[in-house]
């Protein structure tokens, strides 16, 4: 008999059963922080919580939770029209430094296509927004940056489409980047709203340009997280640690989605670099 292969109910049913691990860790004593460059992705959902609230102070105090050095958000702005933003970046960045890579030709939006990167104490390189292909209007946002505290990044914050052939065309557009820029280590992440394994998943295209993929973290639905939709990734092998889920009381409410986050070594990027 061939034995039987992963399912989604399988991997529903895992979730659940961990559950009770999750809260109780987020209820635990936190634990200190690892050394490195903590990156984060969330996907923000307009500010409107899984209690259907439009609640961008709560959105905010979540971004404070994670404390990230990076974080990349998506749909941080309204979706047709001009795209207003909806956060308050500039009391955000006020009360935790972090600062929006700047994007040119939205007066009134956060960031391209929804697509928001805000990062804490540095210089950015170069900035290129993305039209993504695809039937719905969704764009990547491709930032270098020198970090104050040392090593530069180009961070891929992206948001794809919601069906199967426009997620398989967004992920050859982002890898022919990648072939053109390779040279420089670089974290992809974002909603990339895949939760296929398999020959069916757009995720194994970036296997030419960032290998394997780490296992699977549920970050949807934010109350009780079944399907990985939110991804991690670098083209350097061991810069990150494990991807994990920022999984509190909060951030179980303020969104539809769970952030997700990682800790980037750039000490161990540098001598990759290097060698």
């Amino acid at each position: 008999m061939h034995a039987r292969k992963d399912s989604i109910p399988a991997s529903i049913l895992a979730s659940i059963r961990n559950r009770k691990k999750r809260l109780d860790a987020a209820l635990s004593e936190s634990r200190p922080r690892a050394e490195g460059t903590l990156i984060a992705s969330y996907n923000v959902h307009k500010c409107v919580g899984s209690d259907r609230r439009c609640d961008p102070e709560r959105t905010s105090r979540v971004i404070h939770e994670i404390d990230a050095d990076v974080i990349a958000l998506q749909e941080a702005d309204t979706r047709f029209g001009e795209r207003t933003g909806i956060l308050d970046l500039a009391r955000l960045e006020r009360e935790s430094g972090l600062v929006p890579v700047p994007v040119s030709g939205m007066a009134k939006a956060h960031g391209w296509h929804g697509n928001v990167v805000l990062f804490k104490k540095g210089l950015v390189r170069d900035v290129h927004q993305i039209n993504l292909p695809g039937l719905e209007p969704r764009g990547a946002l491709v930032a270098e940056i020198e970090l104050e505290r040392g090593g530069a990044l180009r961070i891929i914050a992206a948001h794809f489409g919601l069906l199967r052939h426009s997620r398989a065309r967004q992920a050859q557009m982002l890898v022919e980047l990648m072939n053109d820029r390779h040279e420089m280590p670089t974290i992809l992440l974002g909603d990339l709203n895949e939760w296929r394994l398999g020959d069916r998943s757009s995720l194994n295209t970036f296997q030419s340009a960032f290998g394997p993929q780490p296992p699977a973290v549920p970050s949807f639905p934010a109350r009780l997280p079944v399907l990985a939709l939110d991804r991690i990734m670098a083209n350097r092998k061991g810069v990150l640690t494990t991807v994990e889920a920022h999984d509190t009381p909060l951030s179980r409410v303020a969104s539809d989605h769970l952030p997700i986050k990682a800790i980037v070594n750039l000490k161990r990027v540098e001598k990759l670099t290097t060698a």
